[in-house]
């Protein structure tokens, strides 16, 4: 396989296992280990930590490394100053032009979401809470848009899988509000009802960032069993 496509690959599965929560805030990250975890050379190991490390999910230091990294309060109040531009963009676009179709799975998923903040896997509210971000985007129908707000949802997931509760304040609706503002084709309504949900998730991120417990060892990929039989050589008698 080709260099940039071996690079991708490595890109895919790491960044998934950091959004996910595998690869924790403050994880040590080696070339070395990514390129023998993943049976590949070092250049498109390197290729793909380099690119995470652009997009702001890994940060190199000297003498310490390649780590996850871990979001500081400056980090986040500037990053919410970023989404709310973005965010907001992309749902006053959307409600001049998501389909009936994408409001519907909008609403399903919005539902979901806010059931998810007070009760339930905090991964899976991960998860669900991106994909209904970048439904926005998409509905929106501005494929640059919908690129910038995935990237800043990956920054989101550096702490969000790692909170005990997203929402500590009890039920809130928010996430099906902003559907309804959307829904209404009023273009203030939806980025009012966005200003909204960010200011509350604005207001407890701060104070829920993770402390960082980064694991001695990693692994990316599954070990192969044990007991597999050993590969037949010429000259060997097959057993």
């Amino acid at each position: 396989m080709p260099g940039p496509t071996l690079a991708s690959k490595v890109y895919t599965i790491v960044r998934r296992r950091i959004l996910n929560g595998e690869l924790p805030p403050g994880q040590h990250m080696s070339r070395r280990r990514v390129a023998t975890e993943m049976r590949t050379s070092m250049p498109p190991a390197a290729a793909a930590l380099q690119r995470l490390e652009f997009e702001g999910l890994l940060v190199s230091r000297p003498r310490a490394g390649t780590r996850v990294r871990v979001p500081s309060p400056a980090d986040v109040l500037e990053h919410f100053v970023v989404r709310e531009a973005l965010e907001t963009a992309a749902a006053m676009r959307a409600a001049l032009t998501a389909s009936a179709v994408e409001l519907k799975r909008l609403e399903a998923l919005a539902r979901r979401v806010d059931e998810l903040g007070v009760k339930g896997d905090v991964k899976l509210y991960s998860s669900l809470h991106r994909r209904f971000h970048r439904g926005i985007a998409a509905a929106s129908h501005c494929a640059a848009l919908q690129d910038a707000v995935d990237q800043c949802l990956a920054f989101t997931a550096l702490w969000l899988t790692h909170n005990r509760q997203p929402f500590p304040t009890g039920p809130n609706t928010l996430h099906q509000e902003i559907v309804e503002a959307i829904s209404s084709r009023d273009a203030g309504k939806a980025a009012e009802a966005v200003r909204k949900h960010l200011a509350a998730a604005n207001a407890h991120a701060v104070e829920a960032l993770p402390s960082p417990e980064p694991r001695l060892a990693w692994r990316l990929v599954r070990k192969r069993p044990q007991n597999r039989r050993p590969a037949y050589r010429p000259g060997q008698e097959a057993r």
